[in-house]
C-alpha cells in the first residue's frame, strides 16, 4: 500500500479528530472540545501526516520543539486499520529529521502503546514528571498567558 508522509502545518481539526478516533487515542484527547484541539493544532510546532493513496489520512504526529536541543511528540496516532505496517515508526523519523536530528526526541507513552516503543528501538527514561491537567481545565491560549 503506499503512504505519503508529508509536514501538514494546517491540518484540519476534522481530519485531526476522525484519526484519533480511528486510531483509540480519542480516549485520551480532549476530541468533543473543538477550540481545544485547533489551538492544539494551531500551537504545534511540527505536524507530520501519513496519507494512504486516496487522500485518506491515517496517521499524525503532532510535536512541540525549539529545532535545536529538545522534540516533544504529544500526539501519535495511526488508524487502527493501518497499523503494523511501519506507518508510526516512520511518522517518528520524519518528525525527527523535521525537528532537527541533534534533538532529543521525548513522548509519553499511551498505556496500549507501551510496549510499541522499545519494539521500534526507542529507549525507556524512568524520570518523567508531571502536573497532571485538571478535570475540566479552560484552554489558556498564548495571548491569555502573557499578562
Amino acid at each position: 500500500m503506499s503512504i505519503r508522509y508529508q509536514l501538514e502545518p494546517d491540518l484540519s481539526a476534522d481530519e485531526f479528530i476522525d484519526v484519533l478516533h480511528r486510531s483509540t487515542l480519542a480516549e485520551r484527547r480532549p476530541v468533543h472540545d473543538r477550540q481545544r484541539i485547533e489551538t492544539m493544532l494551531r500551537q504545534a510546532d511540527l505536524i507530520a501526516t501519513a496519507r494512504n493513496a486516496d487522500g485518506l489520512l491515517v496517521g499524525v504526529a503532532r510535536s512541540l520543539t525549539d529545532f535545536s536541543f529538545c522534540t516533544y511528540l504529544s500526539d501519535l496516532a495511526v488508524d487502527a486499520a493501518f497499523q503494523r505496517q511501519g506507518i508510526g515508526q516512520r511518522l517518528i523519523r520524519e518528525t525527527h529529521e523535521a525537528a532537527g536530528v541533534v534533538t532529543m526526541l521525548v513522548l509519553l507513552a499511551a498505556p496500549k502503546a507501551r510496549e510499541y516503543y522499545p519494539h521500534i528501538g526507542m529507549q525507556f527514561h524512568d524520570s518523567c514528571w508531571i502536573i497532571p491537567r485538571p478535570n475540566n481545565p479552560s484552554p489558556v491560549t498564548p495571548s491569555d498567558s502573557a499578562s
